[in-house]
Formats: C-alpha cells, sequence, structure tokens
C-alpha cells in the first residue's frame, strides 16, 4: 500500500521496523513534541474488513489503558483515510506507541549469552507485566520472544524490559468472519499453552504458561518442546512432559528445574494461579532455595477421540516461531487415557506408537485437504464485497460535555462508550473520539469517547539530591514534567554538576506539564567570617571548625599561633582566605590564632655610692714619698 508520508499533520513515517498479519509497524516522528514514536498502520488489505477494525480499535483502548514501566506506552490514536481508485476508500486506523530502542528477547537468545541471572531478571520483568495488565483484564495470548525487548541506553547497557503487542493475538483470533471455520488456535507454537492447543478459552494462567516457555528457552538454550511443524510442536504441549532444563544446562539448580516443572503443569489449575506468585517463587528459586508449591497431581497422558473431528485452518510453517492461526490440536470431545487409567510415557506400547503415528499422518492429510477447500472460500469471502449499507459520519466532539455528547451519537445511531483520561482540558469535557470526527462508520457502530479527568497529578521524586542532570531530566521527562533551563548554585554539600534540588521542591505535588527547574550545584562554596564566633578562647577551634563544615563537609582548616599582645589569647586574629570568597569545596583554609608575648625580663638596679659628704672632709691619702 502507498503510506503516507505525514499522518494527522504530526507524525512523519520513517523506516518499516515490522509486519504482521494485520498490521505494518514504523518508526515515526511526533513532529509536535520532537520525539520518536513507533505507529502501528492497519494492513490496507484488511481494512475493509469492518470487524477487524473494530476489534483493532478495542485494542488500542484497551491497551492505551495500560500504564506500566515494562509495558510498552501508548500514546495516540487515530484513523488514515486511504483513497482507492479502483475501489471505495478505506479508513486505516493506527496506534502510536512508545518507540524502544533496545534487542529483542529472541535476538538476545540467540547471541548464546545471557546469564542465568539475566533470564531470571528479565521473566520478572515479564511477569511484572503480566501481573499488572491481568490485573486491568487484559490477557495477553502471544508471549514470546519476539514480543518482550530489553531497552539499551546510550552506553550499549541493557536495561528495562518492554512487553509488546498485548491484544494482538486476541484481536486477530476474533476475526473469524474472515475464516472457514468457527474455532480458531491463535499462537506461537513454541510458547502455546494446552488449552490454546486444544482450542479452549484462555485466561491469565495460559500467558504465565508461555512466560514459563520463554523462561525454560533463556535457560536451557531451547524451548520446552520443538518439532517438525507447528502441529507436532502443539500436540507435544498437550500430550507429552517437559524435560528438566538442566538436561541441557547441568549449571541450573534443582529449584528451577522444579519450578519449571510447576509452571508447565498441563492442568492450568495446577500451575502458578497469578503472575505475582510465580514471581515470588521465582526469585527464591534464583537463590537456589527451593519453592514451595502446591502439590501437583500425578500427570494423565491424553490421547484424542478420533470420532468427533474437529474442522481447522491449514499452517504454513515457515521455519520461525511466528504467530498464527492453527488447528485444534485434539478434537473437542472428551480426552482421556487409552484404558482410563495414567500409562508411563516411558513405557508406551508398540501398537500405541503405531496408532500415534496413524493418527498423526490422518491429522496432516485432513489439513491440506482443509487447506485445498478453505483457501478458495476464504478468497472469496474476502474478495466478495458485502452489501452496501449506508454510513454515517462521526460529529465532532471535542469541547461538548459528557452528556451532550453521549446524546449525540445515540441520536444518530451509534454506540458511545466513555473512557476517562488525564488532560490539560477542563474536567468533564470532551477531549476526542475514535473513530475520530468525520470518519464514516456502519449504524450501531461502536465510538469510543475520551473524557478529561482534568491533569495529572504526579509527585516530584525525593532522591533526585546528587544525582546527574540527564539521570534527573530523563526521570522527570517520563512522569509528563517539562524542564526549564537549568539554575547552577553553590552548594557545599553537592558536588559539582550534580543535581542540588529542584523548583518546584522534591516531594511536591504537581499537574502533569509542570515546568521544573533544576539547581545544580557549582561545586564552589562561599567562606564566611570565622571573626569572633564565639567569647570563649577554648572554644575557638571547635567553633571554628564546626562553622567551616556546616559550609561544606570538604573544606579543611588548620591552625596556626602568632604572637598578638592586643587580642585575647586564643583568639582568632587572622583567616588565610577572606570571607565572602568563593573556593573549590576541597579547599583548605589556615586560621591564625593569638598567642600572648613573652613576660619582659627585670633591669638591674646599681649599687649606691658612699655619702658625698664624708668623701669630702675625708683628706685624700698621701702617696708614699709625700710629706
Amino acid at each position: 500500500m502507498n503510506v503516507p508520508r505525514v499522518l494527522n499533520d504530526r507524525y512523519e513515517i520513517g523506516e518499516l521496523l515490522g509486519r504482521g498479519g494485520m498490521a505494518d509497524v514504523y518508526k515515526a516522528q511526533d513532529l509536535r513534541l520532537g520525539r520518536a514514536v513507533a505507529i502501528k498502520l492497519l494492513r490496507a488489505d484488511v481494512a475493509r474488513d469492518s470487524q477487524l477494525q473494530a476489534r483493532f480499535r478495542r485494542e488500542a483502548q484497551a491497551v492505551a489503558g495500560l500504564n506500566h514501566p515494562s509495558i510498552v506506552a501508548v500514546y495516540d490514536t487515530g484513523e488514515h483515510v486511504m483513497d482507492d481508485q479502483l475501489r471505495d476508500s478505506a479508513h486505516l486506523p493506527y496506534i502510536v506507541m512508545e518507540y524502544v530502542h533496545g534487542k529483542t528477547l529472541r535476538e538476545l537468545i540467540r547471541s548464546k549469552d545471557m546469564s542465568t541471572d539475566q533470564a531470571i531478571e528479565y521473566t520478572l520483568g515479564v511477569l511484572s507485566a503480566l501481573d499488572y495488565s491481568h490485573r486491568a483484564g487484559i490477557v495477553h495470548r502471544d508471549i514470546k520472544p519476539a514480543n518482550v525487548m530489553v531497552t539499551l541506553d546510550e552506553h550499549g547497557v541493557l536495561g528495562q524490559v518492554k512487553v509488546m503487542d498485548f491484544g494482538i493475538a486476541r484481536t486477530i483470533s476474533d476475526a473469524a468472519a474472515t475464516m472457514t471455520q468457527t474455532q480458531t488456535v491463535m499462537g506461537t507454537a513454541q510458547y502455546l499453552s494446552p488449552e490454546q492447543a486444544l482450542g479452549e478459552s484462555v485466561d491469565a494462567r495460559s500467558d504465565l504458561y508461555s512466560a514459563a516457555c520463554l523462561l525454560f528457552e533463556m535457560l536451557a538454550g531451547r524451548p520446552p518442546f520443538t518439532g517438525d511443524s507447528p502441529v507436532s510442536v502443539a500436540y507435544q504441549h498437550v500430550r507429552e512432559q517437559p524435560p528438566a532444563p538442566s538436561t541441557f544446562n547441568s549449571e541450573l539448580s534443582p529449584a528451577l528445574d522444579a519450578l519449571l516443572k510447576h509452571a508447565l503443569e498441563k492442568d492450568r489449575g495446577q500451575r502458578f494461579q497469578n503472575a505475582a506468585s510465580f514471581r515470588r517463587a521465582l526469585r527464591a528459586a534464583g537463590t537456589g532455595v527451593m519453592p514451595t508449591l502446591a502439590a501437583a497431581p500425578v500427570p494423565v497422558p491424553l490421547v484424542a477421540v478420533p470420532e468427533t473431528p474437529t474442522d481447522a485452518i491449514p499452517v504454513t510453517d515457515d521455519g520461525g516461531p511466528s504467530t498464527r492461526a492453527m488447528a485444534k490440536v485434539l478434537a473437542g470431545g472428551a480426552l482421556t487415557t487409552v484404558d482410563g487409567e495414567p500409562e508411563d510415557l516411558g513405557a508406551v506400547q508398540p501398537a500405541q506408537k503405531r496408532r500415534r503415528r496413524a493418527w498423526m499422518v490422518s491429522l496432516f492429510v485432513l489439513l491440506a485437504l482443509i487447506l485445498g477447500g478453505g483457501g478458495v472460500l476464504g478468497y472469496n469471502l474476502i474478495n466478495s464485497k458485502p452489501p452496501a449499507v449506508q454510513q454515517i459520519s462521526v460529529p465532532a466532539l471535542s469541547g461538548l460535555s459528557v452528556d451532550m455528547a453521549m446524546s449525540q451519537l445515540r441520536d444518530l445511531g451509534m454506540v458511545p462508550h466513555s473512557t476517562e483520561e488525564f488532560s490539560a482540558e477542563p474536567k468533564g469535557q470532551v477531549i476526542r473520539s475514535f473513530p475520530q470526527a468525520g470518519a464514516s462508520v456502519d449504524p450501531g457502530a461502536e465510538v469510543e469517547v475520551f473524557i478529561s479527568k482534568g491533569p495529572s497529578e504526579v509527585q516530584i521524586p525525593r532522591d533526585i539530591a546528587g544525582r546527574t542532570d540527564g539521570e534527573v531530566r530523563s526521570i522527570l521527562t517520563g512522569l509528563g514534567l517539562v524542564l526549564n533551563l537549568n539554575d547552577m548554585v553553590n552548594d557545599g554539600q553537592i558536588g559539582a554538576n550534580l543535581v542540588v534540588t529542584s523548583d518546584p521542591a522534591p516531594g511536591e505535588t504537581v499537574p502533569a506539564g509542570t515546568a521544573v527547574t533544576l539547581k545544580i550545584s557549582t561545586g564552589r562554596v562561599q567562606i564566611p567570617s570565622l571573626f569572633d564566633l564565639t567569647k570563649d578562647p577554648a572554644g575557638v577551634q571547635e567553633t571554628v571548625t564546626a562553622a567551616l563544615k556546616k559550609v561544606s563537609p570538604f573544606l579543611e582548616v588548620t591552625f596556626e599561633e602568632a604572637e598578638n599582645s592586643v587580642v585575647t589569647p586564643g583568639m582568632v586574629t587572622n583567616q588565610s582566605i577572606s570571607a565572602g570568597t568563593l573556593v573549590e569545596q576541597h579547599t583548605s583554609i589556615v586560621v591564625t590564632l593569638a598567642k600572648a608575648p613573652p613576660s619582659p625580663q627585670p633591669t638591674a638596679t646599681p649599687t649606691p655610692s658612699a655619702d658625698p659628704t664624708e668623701e669630702a672632709t675625708t683628706p685624700p691619702k698621701k702617696s708614699r714619698g709625700q710629706d
């Protein structure tokens, strides 16, 4: 088909990422938000099937409500009108999804370098997604390695598990009007639950069986069952017991063997009953602890009752584990053992083996016959043009109240449904509809009306301090917040170029779309004045040290003394870096303390002379020889 270059004046279509039986997936650019997205567009060759279109739309609505970190997010839905000169124009619904840069588990398994711990961690992520979706009433029905991705960061490091294609298997299997039979089995043979192979209804426990097959393959390097055709593999899911994964990987613990034996029970009532219990047991088994499991009954080998065959869709094997519609492996009637008692799988009698081979040959012959007849009938059904129906146009509902929109749709003969979602529009106001305004639909068509719940509220994480700018921006953007330019602030506690805080502050609850400013540390601090911090000379050093550590625990201080006859001894007389100076956090500062000068030495007093009067009256002695 001719793929439009731009959808809805917003999504610029890029490279083809993958093709499925009903839809193609493209990488695209959201021109409004400037981000890469993935777009799933219904294929033109099935777009005229109104039932399939309705299922595709319901899938989009269901999956759009799943908001979980391990589930690929759905951002938007819409319709593209494709003009065909030879036939009537077709409306192609599309789903806008999160674009995941990473690798599928299929690629990682083929690389053969997956560790046991990685396999367990990836499975825990899948089970977390399933636990959430099952609580929301959504069963995946096609868990397999190709539908699970692991994200890659800019350094090539593997990270978050992302489960894709929720609802796809169910959507295709519901399109029974284009098939020649009433019972169709959907799934990928290697990961098919026994109840899916039998054409029975599926539930959450079917997904858990498929997840166990996925874990088995990651641990053992191969699925639990293999064969020459999808039918033979599906037969084993119903009939055979799986080998222990340690048969193929001797490093696996008995605890993991026991866990997978329980998870792959044929009777869904004997498996894990919910994803949460599977996760708990897997965490325990991963540490070597034997999980506490309910006692499983002795397995009863099942054989088909050939008297009640069921029509089947032919299967063509392309050599890969793709999702396909296949025949019910066993008849829809009773299933029993040959003689009513459990038989030993390792001691099947030759006659039983011959009967089994004959049964399988008969089944393949039946499939071949149906392939011829069903193909012709299917071609006629697909290409026959249905009777013309007077279609009606979906009205423009944006901005209306809920009651007014619902009333308008009912008056036109449509069946309205409502879904609430967070939006910048006023609470209670219609945001959009699906199909969108102007789309032509049959009378009685279902129309989903999206009602605003007002802006969603998110809490700014409390633990952003000390993280890098890029890391915090990624977290806040993922919460639906908008980032302003950063503010650089001096901070002594947080290292340079790391986040100090935010405005609004961490822990605050704000509407989605709020602009947030990050405060980034310069790694510098301002030196305070260290004079006159205390009147007690004995506590000066302790007080000065505390004052500097309050500014930054990384500042270093040393003390020296200098004689000073003016300042009280022990008090600060000088600091090597002036107050108010900006310095790096790990700077060292020298503080000078007053030291009393030494006491002055006393001056010597001269001995007093004799009385001067006495000296004057006493005649001098005559020298010898004088008379």
